[in-house]
């Protein structure tokens, strides 16, 4: 009864805007819902991964600001970095810390970072991205418009992810999880991606203990 009610109230969030804008103007204006809203907002769908090449989704390219001579992994690097490292010929970064909010650890040497995709670039082909354009999904894989698609996290939290959606694995940081959950529910949203059963069943499972968390996202272009 109580998701009935969450989901009708995510039904009437949703359509709010468009009653007030045109699609363009929607598209540039972020939305803020309570955790359990938002991830009833997410469609149902089977999940289906005939096709999926990890080459289909082009990265790393040039970044956001393909004259400063940093990639999109470089420049997330640089966006996350807790203290800021020097930055060298091609891009080369000397120094800096980041905290790697997965496994709470906190890391110094640049190369021992991944760029994490929030929805795995599979997990994206599965939900709805098999059907995109290439240069759609290029512009996923390197996505910068919103903070939580792309994330810097230890090589070992990254690659002991993999391409599992929160049904599968969570972060190993009890802390983390209330993010977690909430920024892959935002990175779903602002692409259209849909969630299966059980991947939605965890994720109302992880709302449910993160009452007062927020999800932002902004519809991707």
């Amino acid at each position: 009864m109580m998701r009935a009610a969450v989901a009708a109230a995510a039904a009437l969030t949703l359509s709010l805007p468009a009653a007030t804008a045109t699609a363009a103007e929607q598209h540039a204006v972020p939305q803020v819902l309570p955790i359990g809203v938002a991830v009833s907002a997410l469609p149902l769908a089977v999940e289906d991964r005939t096709g999926y090449q990890r080459t289909k989704f082009r990265h790393w390219n040039a970044g956001d600001l393909p004259s400063d001579g940093c990639n999109t992994r470089q420049e997330v690097l640089l966006s996350e970095a807790v203290d800021y490292p020097a930055i060298g010929p091609g891009c080369t970064l000397t120094g800096g810390m980041w905290l790697s909010y997965y496994d709470d650890t906190t890391v110094t040497d640049a190369a021992r970072l991944d760029i994490d995709h929030m929805v795995p670039l599979a997990e994206a082909w599965d939900s709805g991205a098999s059907s995109w354009t290439a240069q759609r999904r290029e512009a996923y894989a390197n996505d910068q418009g919103q903070l939580s698609s792309l994330v810097a996290v230890t090589a070992r939290s990254n690659r002991q992810k993999s391409d599992q959606d929160p049904a599968e694995w969570l972060p190993p940081s009890p802390e983390a999880l209330c993010r977690y959950g909430a920024e892959w529910t935002a990175t779903k949203l602002r692409w259209g991606l849909a969630v299966d059963e059980a991947e939605r069943e965890r994720l109302w499972d992880i709302a449910a203990g993160c009452g007062g968390t927020e999800v932002e996202f902004t519809p991707a272009p």
